[in-house]
């Protein structure tokens, strides 16, 4: 689907993109480039793409009417059960396309880089599907508090490996991870976000849109249009929300908002709410909007939730942002964990706590009666039931 928000012929969604990497990467990128548009529209790769998506992912994914909380918020809220698909997160859309690119260019290793588990679990599974090597690396910190992840993995065959430095979390899994393929040029490099070089952000977006497309004719379906009023998802590097906003974000009369972790608060220093405290500056081989220093130096980011504790986002929503065609908005981890509690107890949910940061946001905003939200339910809880426990009670 060509869009004004697709990207330019260099990679670039307005100012925001590119592919800035080493020398020695780019054979392994300029391929993928060449190859990755006509794989992905091949009649070949969408039968088999959509036949696992269907009979071993299990979409579609329902659109769910969550009746208690709109009758709470005043407000039509439906929730896309994401954590219903095979693995518990929309992260696996991403992965099996990915790894059926792999094998048409004939890749045989794979890696990746983790944060909250689910995108490594998620393309463990695939490899062990398809019968291929997998390394996924992992900030140490991010081992300890998603150990239900890891061992998930390791059960999967594939080798985690852990990111000793920095803040040990998914910066620096994404370093280990692009230092690995630097010095292994031959591995093909699983990205689980819309982040990254051209033509990665813009591939994992065509892969998540299959979340939107099916929106479209669930509310057609629900509610006699096509269309919302609003969608609201959760914004890290940015997939789900990606794949949420893709068939929508031509049409302004769909309002999109995306949520950033704002952890202790925007400005307690310990934040990951990149729009309001990022700068235009490259990281991971994109230019893009990044929490850093005056020196240029990334500044750690912290979220209590694994998968949005990174001090980027995707040069897709960086556009979306500039240009204001999406709202950013933010929780913190207080309130990320009163509103997971919320869902848990009056719809029977436990979503994953970076899902709970989109459902944070409820309570913030002034809706009507009539409107329509959706909200992408991008993660089932399993994975945060430590942390949900230790905060129980407080």
């Amino acid at each position: 689907m060509k869009s004004k928000f697709s990207p330019d012929k260099n990679g670039y969604f307005g100012q925001f993109g590119g592919a800035f990497i080493p020398e020695l990467l780019y054979p392994n990128v300029k391929e993928l480039e060449d190859n990755y548009i006509q794989i992905i529209e091949s009649d070949e790769f969408q039968t088999e793409y959509k036949s696992l998506l269907k009979d071993y992912v299990g979409r579609p994914t329902p659109l769910y009417l969550a009746k208690r909380l709109s009758e709470k918020y005043g407000a039509h809220i439906y929730l896309k059960r994401e954590d219903l698909n095979h693995t518990g997160a929309h992260k696996v859309n991403n992965t099996v396309g990915q790894i059926l690119i792999a094998k048409k260019l004939g890749k045989t290793k794979i890696i990746a880089e983790t944060g909250a588990g689910q995108h490594g679990v998620a393309t463990a599974t695939v490899c062990a599907l398809m019968g291929l090597d997998c390394t996924v690396f992992m900030g140490e910190k991010d081992i300890e508090r998603q150990a239900p992840n890891v061992a998930r993995m390791k059960m999967l065959g594939a080798k985690v490996v852990p990111a000793t430095s920095g803040s040990k979390t998914l910066k620096d899994a994404t370093n280990e991870a692009i230092r690995y393929w630097i010095q292994n040029p031959e591995t093909f490099y699983l990205i689980g976000s819309v982040v990254g070089p051209h033509p990665h952000p813009d591939m994992v977006a065509r892969l998540q849109a299959i979340i939107s497309e099916e929106m479209k004719w669930q509310l057609k379906e629900k509610t006699g249009k096509e269309n919302p009023d609003t969608i609201i998802a959760c914004v890290g590097g940015g997939s789900n929300a990606a794949g949420a906003f893709y068939h929508y974000m031509d049409d302004e009369d769909v309002e999109l908002i995306a949520v950033e972790a704002a952890g202790l608060g925007v400005n307690s220093g310990e934040s990951a709410a990149t729009s309001q405290l990022g700068e235009v500056g490259i990281i991971h081989g994109s230019k893009t909007i990044l929490m850093q220093d005056e020196y240029g130096q990334i500044v750690e980011p912290y979220s209590i939730s694994a998968g949005l504790d990174y001090p980027g986002v995707g040069p897709l929503h960086a556009f979306l942002y500039e240009s204001k065609r999406a709202i950013f908005m933010n929780a913190t981890d207080k309130e990320a964990l009163t509103a997971a509690y919320e869902l848990t107890k009056i719809e029977g949910i436990i979503p994953a706590l970076e899902t709970a940061h989109a459902l944070a946001v409820l309570p913030k905003m002034d809706l009507k009666k009539d409107q329509v939200v959706v909200i992408n339910l991008s993660g089932r809880g399993d994975k945060d039931l430590e942390t949900y426990i230790e905060h129980l009670d407080k």
